[in-house]
C-alpha cells in the first residue's frame, strides 16, 4: 500500500524560463508558477514582458524578468547573477529557446545554418553550463530542455533542425551522466506540432494540417498545457529518479 501521494509541488522553487515570452516557454512559467515556484523570466524584451510578469504575480509568486538573447555569452551570465542575487539560488532550468528556419537541405544557406546550431546547440550548452556550476556546487537541481520529436524522426525540409534537436537529446544524456554525482538531473521533453504563434502560419495551411494528423496516431495537433504538463512532473519531486530521459510529448509520431 502506498503511504505517501506522489508529489508534484513545486513550492519554495526557483525556476528559470527560457525564450519565455510566447508560446510553450510562456505556458511552462504560468505552469510553473501555479505549480508553487517562483520565476525567472528569460525574455528578449523586459518592458513587453509586463503583461506577463503582472499574470504569474497574479498566482502569488515572486517574479524577476531577466533580458537574455541567447546565446549572448553576456546576457546569460547577467540573467544567471541576477537570478543569484534576487532569490539564492536556481532549482529548475527550463531551456526552451530554439529556432527553425527550414528548407531542403540542398537548399539550405550557410547563414540559416549558423543560426540554427548557434542558438539551438550551443546557446543551449551555455545557458546548461552556466546554471549547472551554480547546481553542482548547491549539490541539487533539475534541467529540463525542450527538445522536439524532430530529433528523433526524419522531418522532410527540416534536416539541421532535426540535428540540432539529436545534439540537444544526447547532450542531455551526456549531462545527465556526468552530474548524477551531484543530484542534479537532466531531462528532455520532446514535443510534436503545438499550436503557438510560431506554427500557426504552417498549421493554418489545411494540406499542412491534414498531412501533420496523418502522421499523429492519437488524431490531434497538441496544445501547449499538453508540454507544461511532462515539464512540471520532471520539475518536481516525483520525477526525483528520472535523468537522462527524452519524454516525447507526439502523440504516438515516433512510434507510428
Amino acid at each position: 500500500m502506498q503511504k505517501n501521494a506522489p508529489d508534484f509541488s513545486l513550492e519554495g522553487k526557483v525556476t528559470l524560463v527560457t525564450g519565455a515570452s510566447r508560446g510553450i516557454g510562456r505556458a511552462c512559467a504560468l505552469a510553473c508558477a501555479r505549480a508553487g515556484s517562483d520565476i525567472v523570466l528569460g525574455v528578449r524584451d523586459v518592458a513587453a514582458s509586463a503583461g506577463l510578469v503582472a499574470e504569474l504575480e497574479g498566482t502569488g509568486r515572486k517574479v524577476l524578468p531577466v533580458e537574455l538573447d541567447i546565446p549572448n555569452k553576456a546576457h546569460i551570465a547577467n540573467a544567471v547573477d541576477a537570478a543569484l542575487t534576487t532569490f539564492g539560488r536556481i532549482d529548475v532550468l527550463v531551456n526552451n529557446v530554439g529556432v527553425a528556419p527550414g528548407n531542403l537541405a540542398e537548399l539550405v544557406e550557410e547563414k540559416d545554418l549558423d543560426e540554427i546550431l548557434d542558438v539551438n546547440i550551443k546557446g543551449t550548452f551555455l545557458m546548461t553550463q552556466a546554471v549547472g556550476r551554480h547546481m553542482i556546487k548547491r549539490n541539487g537541481g533539475r534541467i529540463i530542455n525542450i527538445s522536439s520529436q524532430a530529433g528523433t524522426v526524419a522531418l522532410r525540409g527540416e534536416a539541421i533542425y532535426c540535428m540540432s534537436k539529436a545534439a540537444i537529446n544526447h547532450l542531455t544524456r551526456c549531462l545527465a551522466a556526468e552530474w548524477a554525482r551531484y543530484n542534479v538531473t537532466v531531462n528532455t521533453v520532446s514535443p510534436t506540432f503545438i499550436h503557438t504563434d510560431g506554427t500557426a502560419p504552417f498549421l493554418s495551411d489545411a494540406d499542412n494540417r491534414e498531412a501533420t494528423l496523418g502522421h499523429i496516431p492519437l488524431g490531434r495537433i497538441g496544445e501547449t498545457d499538453d508540454v507544461v504538463g511532462a515539464v512540471v512532473f520532471l520539475a518536481s519531486p516525483a520525477a526525483s529518479l528520472i535523468t537522462g530521459a527524452n519524454l516525447l510529448v507526439d502523440g504516438g509520431w515516433s512510434v507510428a
